[in-house]
């Protein structure tokens, strides 16, 4: 899987929200963070602005929850 096809570089304030699995989510992120704490950081920044929201086990689930 390619993280530029599941985080798009064209993403803007304006563009809706990416649906997207947490397992997608982590391993797109995973491809372009240097360690965990980046990896985790960027996944609960991505969920709490809204720019990702989840579908599968995990959706519904507040972002607030990961913690």
């Amino acid at each position: 899987m390619s993280a530029a096809r599941t985080l798009p570089s064209d993403w803007s304030p304006g563009s809706p929200p990416r649906r997207t699995t947490l397992l997608e989510l982590v391993c797109a992120v995973g491809e372009v963070t240097r360690d965990e704490r980046e990896l985790v950081a960027t996944v609960l920044h991505l969920l709490e602005s809204g720019r990702v929201i989840l579908c599968g086990n995990f959706r519904g689930v507040p972002p607030g929850e990961f913690r």
